[in-house]
């Protein structure tokens, strides 16, 4: 070992794990009674350690789970009382924007579905599913089904191009959201989609859109909840 001090040596150690992505975002880090056996020293010096990672935003501690990795600094950002274009949001923060369009389907609506979007069981849909990535790395997983009575064009169209928020806002004009958002344990096929750790948490934001007196749409859209967050701002008067 060098001779920095303990604490460093070991916070130095903790960095390079997560730099290195040996530990990725949401990697739960060895407990500090494991680190202090490790490098035989105090918990104390331990705990400085992981005390200063955690102040910095590279780690964040759940209790009764542990401490795991996280980058708090470098969130992305949607507003939650308005609906934005995901691509102008990331080419704002100055960020590239691309996506992988997984699925473009028409379905016939199941109960849930239906019930989501008001209408009868079995009535037609379509349905799109795509990857959003900022610098070539995933930050949204979209699942959208959409009235095709509404939309009739929906499938026609190239979403690797145009987003469907933008298409949808270009030929359904908003007169109405729903927003629910809910901390959820992501499934294989969502973490994998947004590369996401295991114990990673994960955002999801249930989303129901009106032109008009018509319901349009119904989307679920995940966000890793280490590299996103939602959030508004209300004037009071």
């Amino acid at each position: 070992m060098s001779q920095s001090p303990l604490y460093l040596q070991i916070k130095r150690y903790i960095i390079d794990n997560i730099e290195s992505a040996k530990w990725p975002i949401g990697h739960r880090i060895p407990t500090e009674l494991e680190l202090t056996e490790q490098f035989k020293v105090s918990r104390m010096t331990v705990n400085k350690a992981v005390r200063d990672l955690v102040a910095e935003g590279k780690l964040s501690r759940k209790p009764r789970l542990g401490t795991f990795v996280c980058i708090a600094d470098d969130k992305a950002e949607s507003p939650l009382l308005d609906i934005q274009n995901i691509a102008e949001e990331v080419r704002l923060r100055g960020k590239t924007y691309s996506s992988k369009v997984i699925k473009q389907i028409a379905l016939r609506a199941d109960d849930s579905i239906a019930t989501k979007l008001g209408i009868m069981l079995g009535s037609p849909i379509f349905y799109s599913e795509i990857i959003h990535l900022e610098d070539n790395f995933p930050i949204q997983y979209e699942l959208r089904w959409v009235n095709s009575l509404y939309i009739p064009g929906y499938l026609d169209q190239d979403f690797s191009q145009i987003t469907p928020n933008q298409y949808l806002s270009d030929n359904c004009p908003l007169s109405a959201i729903e927003h629910t958002v809910e901390a959820v344990a992501a499934d294989d096929t969502v973490r994998s989609a947004l590369k996401m750790g295991l114990n990673e948490p994960c955002l999801l934001l249930n989303r129901r859109t009106w032109s008009e007196d018509k319901l349009v749409s119904s989307a679920l859209l995940y966000h890793p909840g280490t590299r996103y967050k939602l959030s508004s701002k209300i004037l009071l008067t």
